[in-house]
């Protein structure tokens, strides 16, 4: 009797948005307020940057604000640089946060503050997850899946992922590595930078590389024929 193997069941993410009732008019509030307001907010106004869809001229939504409402160009430019996911936790990218936006005061100390109504909100998002009602049990089915899945599966697989799982795993490389034995699939899909493409970005390299190996797979097993 053959292995049955685990397949891999795709899951939605919906993001329920929450105000944490503070908000900053000037560049000194907003590092006040990021120095204090809780992890899930960062990582809201960060993390899932990349789930809003926003062109990537800025990463977060605190760069997007300096850049477009306070018009400070220069530190949009910096604060955009800044890479959540080669941040080992929240705590640290809090803190490169606020040292950035320090620094900034330092050498520009009166910067203006923004016109009543475009303060900057701090938000929190809570997120639902549930089964996407698809499952994949060998690469071709899992290739048709990803083109099609909800752009908020590809951000919880991939994305969310790297936080739950950490060492810069996914879900898609783990299922590869652990359950298919594509060690070096899963070793290229890792590769991919989750900060320099959006979600589309994303499902395009996954699904051009899970291709590439089924070509491969079917190759092989037409020359042991």
């Amino acid at each position: 009797m053959g292995t049955i193997m685990e397949p891999f069941e795709f899951r939605e993410c919906v993001s329920i948005l929450k105000s944490t009732g503070r908000k900053a008019q000037t560049l000194r509030e907003l590092m006040d307020v990021i120095a204090t307001v809780s992890d899930g907010s960062i990582s809201h106004h960060t993390h899932q940057y990349f789930l809003k869809g926003h062109i990537l001229e800025y990463t977060n939504d605190f760069a997007h604000w300096a850049g477009e409402y306070l018009e400070e160009r220069a530190l949009a430019e910096e604060l955009s640089n800044i890479d959540p996911y080669a941040c080992a936790d929240v705590g640290e990218l809090r803190e490169v946060l606020t040292e950035t936006i320090d620094g900034y005061l330092g050498r520009f100390p009166e910067p203006r503050a923004v016109r009543q109504g475009d303060e900057f909100h701090f938000n929190e998002t809570v997120s639902l997850i549930f089964p996407a009602g698809i499952r994949a049990k060998n690469l071709a089915e899992f290739l048709m899946a990803i083109k099609y899945v909800d752009a908020g599966s590809i951000f919880y697989h991939f994305y969310d992922a790297r936080l739950r799982l950490g060492a810069g795993l996914d879900d898609f490389s783990k299922w590869f590595i652990d359950v298919l034995g594509k060690e070096a699939l899963g070793e290229k899909i890792q590769s991919i930078d989750p900060f320099m493409h959006s979600i589309e970005g994303i499902r395009e390299r996954v699904a051009s590389a899970v291709e590439g190996e089924v070509k491969k797979d079917m190759m092989e097993l037409g020359g042991e024929q």
